[in-house]
C-alpha cells in the first residue's frame, strides 16, 4: 500500500526563497503539486529557481519581498493573491543570523536579527494569516478556507548555543509567536505550527562543515553528522497537507538527537 500527499490546487507562499532551505521547500512543495510563491529580496536568485521549477513541471511564481519592510509584505502577499490566487500555505522561512559574545551586540546587531526574525516573520504571519480568517469566515470569497503556516524556528530556540544568544532569543520568540497564533486562529482551521531544524548542510554554510572548527562540532553532534535540505522533506509535506488537521500549535524538532 503506498501513501501519497498531493497538495494540488493550493496556494503556497515561501519567504526567503532564493536560497538554502527556502529553495528547497520551493521545490518540494511544487512537487508535491502546490503553486508556489517564492519571495525574497534576491529577484535573480528568484528567477533561476522558478525556472528550474518550471523545467521540473512545476507552477512557481517571483515576488520581491523585504519582510523587514511592513509596506512591502502587505504588498507582496496582495500581489500574490492576485497574480496566483488565495494563499492556503504560508512557510515563514526568512532568517538571518551574527555570530559573537552578548556583550558585544550592538542595537544595529540586534535590531538586524529581531527585524527579520521576529518582527518580518510575524508581520508575514499575520498578513497571510488575516487574509485566511477572511475566508474562514466568510467575509472573503475562497474555495478553500483554514489554512497552513508553518514557521521555520531552530533547535537554537529550544537550546541556547554560544556564540549566537541574540539568534537563539530570536528564535525563542518564533516558537512562542507560533503557539499564540495556533491558539488564537485554530478554531479556524488555521493550523500554526513550527519546525525547528538542527544543523543543515546549505550553501551560506557548506564551507565550514570542511574547518577543522566545522568538523570538530560534527564530532560533538549525537550522530556524527549535518542534514542536508531534503532530510525536512516529509514534515514539511505533511505539515502543509490537509492530513495535519489535528497538528496544531506543535513546535517539532529535527535535529537528528541534538536537543536530546
Amino acid at each position: 500500500m503506498s501513501y501519497t500527499i498531493d497538495l494540488s490546487g493550493r496556494v503556497a507562499f515561501i519567504t526567503g526563497a532564493s536560497s538554502g532551505l527556502g529553495a528547497q521547500f520551493a521545490r518540494t512543495l511544487a512537487q508535491a503539486g502546490a503553486a508556489v510563491v517564492l519571495a525574497s529580496r534576491r529577484v535573480e536568485r528568484l528567477k533561476e529557481l522558478r525556472a528550474t521549477i518550471d523545467a521540473e513541471g512545476g507552477d512557481a511564481h517571483v515576488i520581491e519581498l523585504d519582510v523587514t519592510d511592513h509596506d512591502a509584505i502587505k504588498s507582496a502577499v496582495a500581489h500574490a493573491e492576485t497574480e496566483v490566487g488565495s494563499i492556503d500555505i504560508l512557510v515563514n522561512n526568512s532568517g538571518v543570523s551574527t555570530t559573537q559574545r552578548l556583550q558585544d551586540v550592538s542595537p544595529d546587531d540586534y535590531d538586524f536579527i529581531f527585524d527579520t526574525n521576529v518582527k518580518g516573520a510575524f508581520f508575514v504571519a499575520q498578513e497571510v494569516g488575516k487574509r485566511m480568517l477572511a475566508r474562514a469566515t466568510g467575509s472573503a470569497p475562497g474555495s478553500y478556507t483554514g489554512g497552513r503556516i508553518i514557521n521555520i524556528a531552530s533547535m537554537a530556540g529550544l537550546r541556547v548555543l554560544p556564540q549566537i544568544g541574540a539568534y537563539c532569543m530570536s528564535k525563542a520568540a518564533v516558537i512562542q509567536m507560533t503557539k499564540a497564533m495556533a491558539l488564537e486562529w485554530g478554531r479556524f482551521g488555521i493550523n500554526v505550527n513550527a519546525i525547528c531544524p538542527g544543523y543543515i548542510d546549505t550553501e551560506i554554510n557548506h564551507r565550514h562543515w570542511q574547518t577543522d572548527a566545522g568538523q570538530k562540532l560534527i564530532q560533538m553532534l549525537p550522530r556524527k553528522r549535518v542534514g542536508q535540505p531534503k532530510d525536512l522533506d516529509a514534515l514539511l509535506v505533511m505539515l502543509c497537507s490537509d492530513q495535519s488537521h489535528f497538528i496544531n500549535g506543535a513546535v517539532i524538532a529535527a535535529d537528528d538527537g541534538f536537543g536530546v
